[in-house]
């Protein structure tokens, strides 16, 4: 058990060194492409280019590097600064190989835990002690370990990635549908926890190998539980506490901005209708958005991002009718509230100060 959260530590430490790269990048392409027409790559610094090639081509050179620095900050989580220089390596050699997001993920972690291996069994002279950490286990691991990216593992994910990205490309009508609707409900689910986060690892690793599609659906499904219950409130009031009530006009906002932990103080009043009802309603705005050929270059940014989609009306249809869903299963399943009026009675004491002297 110790050990799983540990890895998933080491993960979430990769993915917010990484997301920010991610962001960035994402939003160039986007800004490049809706400007400029779709522009070319700039190939040399001898060929003519433009401000909106410029910015293309600088995110997707930003996109190449996500496996590197995905694999140095789970080696640096790991092993602490030793682990940086072969993580990063990890991480190219996954890109090169077409391993991508998964084969810098697995680098980072064989290169963090084989630092941490050589850091116990290698013994120096007391001279040679500073250069330990600085060039020998450096060294090393990144001779072993990409070795054994090259011979062993790299290719078998690198194959493994192709197939699951051409089976994506080459879904059609119903399976499209069950994919979108399945991977909605996990990143619906429980706002923005673990099941939320392996969507979002799914995603974000079909988003370098050029699959657009499931970040389109991890956006919507994110916005649909604070969108819905909202909508939910404003049709039947009732339904909700004034606690609740004053939560929901901070959820809406943060929905907005694709925060869906602002729904988690409503579901931990009714758990079972809440998060039945969330999920049911991102299931089909994620199976919507797989019909609808909705894709996103960019993994976060919520209603500000929508402009840079593709088919940015098919992703708003996609939501609304997912968030109507979630409203009108919330409305149908909850019960009205109760207020819980608690009336305490403070007796006063009476304090008779007439026995104080002052000198």
């Amino acid at each position: 058990m110790l050990k799983s959260l540990q890895l998933k530590k080491h993960a979430m430490t990769g993915i917010s060194y990484m997301l920010p790269l991610v962001v960035a990048s994402g939003l160039l392409i986007a800004i490049g492409n809706l400007a400029g027409g779709n522009p070319s790559l700039i190939s040399d610094y001898k060929s003519s280019y433009n401000v909106w090639q410029a910015a293309v081509s600088l995110g997707v050179f930003g996109m190449g590097l996500l496996p590197s620095v995905m694999g140095a900050a789970i080696a640096y989580s790991i092993a602490d600064r030793p682990g940086i220089a072969p993580g990063l390596l990890m991480g190219m050699v996954a890109n090169a190989m077409g391993a991508g997001f998964l084969g810098g993920m697995l680098g980072g972690y064989l290169a963090g835990y084989f630092v941490n291996y050589l850091k116990k069994v290698i013994v120096v002279p007391k001279w040679a002690q500073g250069l330990l950490p600085m060039m020998i286990i450096p060294l090393i691991s990144s001779v072993v370990i990409g070795l054994v990216m090259f011979f062993v593992i790299g290719r078998p994910i690198a194959a493994a990635s192709a197939a699951l990205t051409n089976m994506l490309n080459n879904m059609q009508g119903g399976s499209k549908a069950v994919f979108g609707a399945i991977m909605g409900a996990m990143a619906a689910f429980d706002f923005g926890g673990p099941v939320n986060k392996v969507a979002s690892l799914f995603a974000d690793g079909l988003l370098l190998q050029g699959v657009y599609g499931p970040e389109a659906i991890k956006i919507c499904a994110s916005m649909i539980p604070p969108f819905g219950v909202t909508l939910s409130w404003l049709i039947r009031r009732s339904r909700y506490t004034k606690g609740e009530s004053d939560n929901i006009k901070i959820a809406f906002p943060m929905g907005i901005c694709m925060i869906t932990e602002g729904v988690i103080p409503i579901a931990a009043v009714d758990p079972l209708r809440v998060i039945f009802s969330c999920s049911f309603g991102a299931a089909v705005g994620g199976a919507l958005i797989m019909l609808l050929n909705v894709g996103s270059p960019v993994p976060s940014g919520g209603m500000f991002i929508v402009p840079a989609m593709q088919n940015p009306i098919g992703f708003l249809v996609a939501l609304g009718v997912g968030s109507v869903i979630t409203a009108i299963l919330l409305v149908a399943l909850k019960k009205d509230a109760k207020e819980k009026i608690y009336e305490e009675e403070e007796e006063e004491e009476q304090v008779d100060l007439s026995g104080i002297e002052i000198k």
